[in-house]
Formats: structure tokens, C-alpha cells, sequence
């Protein structure tokens, strides 16, 4: 990968000018590559890393593993292209190992995402088993520290 999309994969927010002085090119050659790279698709979006747990009545975030049946002539692309319409669903991915697509998904709350995966995810013709992880706590999210106090210990003392 180039050191530009490396830049941006750490702070999307890296100003044109503050680019060029990391990587010793004018500000010109920057938007250029970066107007390059979203004409030609390997810029797709930019997003922002939220600490979730400082946001009251932020979402619940689930890891769902599925086991599948891939279609005939089609392979997992079908299956995959019918999850990843659902409005719950952050990311689809084909995966090797003892399970087929990691789906990620988000909802208000447990019962929630537990409703999608039964109602909708299980009834999806050719998933044959799900395995539901929901996130408890992030530590790290696309190389950054979430969470950066870790001077408070939080376990209880114990008197002998």
C-alpha cells in the first residue's frame, strides 16, 4: 500500500497540505492521488472511530458467524450480496475456516440484532448455522487505543 493511503487509513482528516510536508510532495500531487484514487474505487468513504461508550444510547454491535451452502454457479457472492441489503448489517465478509461470511451488525439492543439473526438471518435460504458475538467493550478500533486509561485498577482488594 502507498504511503498516502497508509496517511489516510490514520487520520482521514490529514489536511492536503499537512499530506505533501509527510510525504515530501506538493499539494497538488496530493489531490490529485486522492481525487485518483476515489474515481478508480480504492478510496470507497471515509468514516470516523467513535468511543461508543461515551455516547448515551449509542448501539449494540454484534460479530455473527455463518456457516452456508454456496449456490450453485454463484458460489457465496449471491448469499452475501442478499445479507449485506439488510440496514442492521455493517460489514460481510467471506472468511476461511470453520465458518463461511463474518457478518457484523447493530442494533438498538440485544433482543434487537437477536430478532434480525432469527427472523431474517437464519431464514436466509442456504445458511445453515449462526454463531452470535455480541461486543461488550473496545479496546481498539482500526489502530487506534480506544481506550487510553488503564492506570485505574479496577479489581476488588481481597484481605487475607
Amino acid at each position: 500500500m502507498d504511503d498516502l493511503l497508509n496517511l489516510l487509513k490514520q487520520n482521514a482528516r490529514f489536511t492536503n497540505s499537512q499530506l505533501a510536508s509527510m510525504l515530501g510532495i506538493s499539494e497538488s500531487e496530493v489531490e490529485a492521488k486522492i481525487k485518483e484514487y476515489e474515481k478508480n474505487g480504492t478510496i470507497m468513504g471515509y468514516s470516523v472511530i467513535l468511543n461508543e461508550e461515551k455516547i448515551p444510547d449509542s448501539t449494540v454491535t454484534a460479530f455473527i458467524e455463518l456457516r452456508v451452502t454456496p449456490k450453485k454457479d454463484c458460489g457465496f457472492d449471491d448469499l452475501a450480496k442478499s445479507i449485506m441489503l439488510y440496514d442492521e448489517v455493517e460489514s460481510v465478509t467471506l472468511m476461511s475456516g470453520t465458518y463461511d461470511l463474518a457478518v457484523t451488525v447493530t442494533g438498538a439492543d440485544f433482543k434487537t440484532i437477536a430478532l434480525f439473526v432469527a427472523k431474517k438471518l437464519s431464514t436466509i435460504e442456504g445458511v445453515i448455522s449462526t454463531a452470535t458475538h455480541f461486543v461488550l467493550k473496545r479496546y481498539k478500533e482500526k489502530g487506534t487505543i480506544i481506550e487510553t486509561d488503564y492506570s485505574k485498577d479496577e479489581r476488588g482488594f481481597i484481605s487475607p
